[in-house]
């Protein structure tokens, strides 16, 4: 009984090691989260301000420095990464810049791409797309790729 009783607790401490291990190889956060990879999915411009907003939160939720996080546009989302465009009005009845709050995610390290079938497909002009995004070939498959590399998914 004894030597059962031993291999037992041996057990549980290679466990509990185990787990200590994967925890600190996750990487801690601000708040008590994780370090994270995120992709968030944007395909409606109506939606862009409240998902950009989602992204500054996110951001400050965690501290920039321990997060990777993509905003994948395609569709009518494309739009917030579009020179020029603008979202609706708040309730002080201000029109939303997207520019601004593009430039300000860049600068924190958020990463925006754009689906190229969206800028064929809505005949934008790539002169107008903004400087911090990328093309990619196709908004839908970068998101599903980006999930398959680890990358959690969020849709605002």
């Amino acid at each position: 009984m004894k030597s059962s009783l031993n291999k037992s607790l041996w057990l549980v401490a290679a466990s509990l090691l185990a787990l200590s291990f994967t925890t600190a190889q996750a990487g801690s956060a601000k708040n008590g989260y994780n370090k994270q990879k995120v992709v968030y999915h944007v395909n409606n411009v109506d939606t862009a301000t409240g998902a950009l907003r989602n992204v500054k939160n996110h951001l400050n939720a965690l501290g920039d420095e321990n997060i990777e996080l993509i905003v994948v546009t395609h569709s009518s989302g494309a739009f917030a990464l579009v020179d020029g465009s603008m979202g609706k009005k708040d309730k002080k009845g201000k029109v939303y810049n997207f520019n601004d709050t593009v430039a300000s995610l860049a600068n924190r390290g958020v990463k925006f791409q754009i689906c190229a079938n969206t800028i064929r497909g809505k005949k934008i002009d790539e002169n107008k797309i903004s400087e911090y995004a990328e093309i990619v070939p196709s908004g839908v498959a970068q998101v599903a790729d980006l999930q398959q590399k680890g990358y959690l998914y969020v849709k605002p």
